[in-house]
């Protein structure tokens, strides 16, 4: 009998396997809240169901379980967690804390296909999307290490491009605010810009906090940093944005990675405050997080602040993100999961 892994079941799946296993319904919902909320890894911590029957159901199911293979702590206090996959392959998580908030950026996808030229995980190509349950599960085991600290925020911000997972992040939104309980509001969903999947989201999923990777000002800049911006150039991206259906007093975070020489002049200040005039917005200026073999240089501290007055007296609300991590390459681009496989 091909035993089911009950982590990788939606709600209306789990209902179907205990039908099918002879059980009442509630059994569904009694496994779900012990899988999500009390982090088991295996049927035989699940008390609530008697001895016998947790016998009975290891006999076709189990519980799947991301495996940490390597656990590395920054002198900032961020830590990123490898973990290994049940194909051998492998992903990153980072812990990020900041005064009383633990936010977590999670992956969606093993590598990305991106090839964002800033970014040191489009050096990994795409190997595969992520599904809704090793999407999850990795709150879950983050979770479980680092007990009882809680986790108060959720990033799509690691490996991978969200939106070019489209489905499979859709479920996962819906488990972690359903069977996670943890609220839309601090969620956050980062995006190199798909312009389609921006524009669909607000209709499949519960309504999260967008992010939009922008990093240049013009098309032509944009072209050469990100290969998406040729297939959704940036009027059709900003056009998605401000018909973006935001709730009151919620923005949309725009992120600008500053690549000394290339996209940090004041006239790119200027014209950001231009592309961005009408939509609810604040900028994350994002320093370069430099990594061996980078082309690209961090500009100098001066040129950054004085970016970031130009934005702000052009009325848009800017914050310099200072980048954690970068000791142990956990910071904005720079996740890779070098570590090879789990063998």
């Amino acid at each position: 009998m091909r035993t089911t892994n009950l982590k990788a079941l939606s709600k209306r799946g789990m209902e179907l396997f205990v039908r099918e296993a002879g059980l009442p319904v509630f059994r569904a919902k009694q496994i779900l809240h012990w899988i999500y909320e009390r982090r088991a890894q295996s049927l035989q911590e699940i008390t609530e169901l008697s001895k016998g029957m947790r016998e009975k159901l290891s006999e076709r199911a189990y519980i799947s379980n991301l495996e940490l293979l390597n656990r590395q702590v920054s002198r900032d206090g961020t830590e990123k967690f490898l973990f290994g996959l049940e194909d051998n392959e492998t992903i990153e998580s980072v812990l990020i804390p900041d005064e009383d908030r633990l936010t977590l950026c999670i992956s969606s996808q093993v590598g990305c296909a991106m090839c964002c030229r800033f970014c040191l995980t489009g050096t990994l190509g795409l190997k595969r999307n992520l599904m809704p349950h090793e999407i999850t599960d990795q709150i879950i085991a983050a979770g479980r290490l680092i007990a009882p600290r809680q986790i108060t925020n959720i990033v799509f911000m690691g490996m991978g491009e969200p939106l070019a997972n489209f489905n499979n992040v859709v479920e996962a939104l819906w488990r972690i605010t359903e069977l996670l309980k943890i609220s839309p509001r601090r969620i956050t969903l980062s995006t190199s810009g798909i312009v389609p999947k921006i524009r669909e989201l607000p209709e499949r999923a519960p309504l999260v906090n967008l992010a939009i990777s922008l990093n240049a000002t013009t098309n032509e800049v944009r072209d050469s940093l990100m290969p998406v911006n040729r297939n959704y150039p940036l009027e059709e991206l900003l056009k998605a944005c401000r018909e973006f259906p935001l709730p009151s007093r919620r923005r949309i975070t725009f992120e600008y990675v500053l690549l000394g020489g290339i996209n940090d002049s004041p006239e790119d200040a200027r014209r950001l405050i231009r592309l961005l005039r009408g939509i609810p917005a604040k900028v994350n200026l994002i320093p370069f997080n430099p990594y061996g073999g980078a082309e690209f240089r961090r500009p100098e501290e001066e040129r950054v602040l004085e970016f970031q007055e130009i934005l702000t007296g052009g009325n848009i609300t800017a914050f310099i993100r200072k980048s954690k991590g970068q000791d142990i390459l956990a910071a904005c681009g720079q996740l890779k999961a070098k570590y090879g496989g789990k063998g």
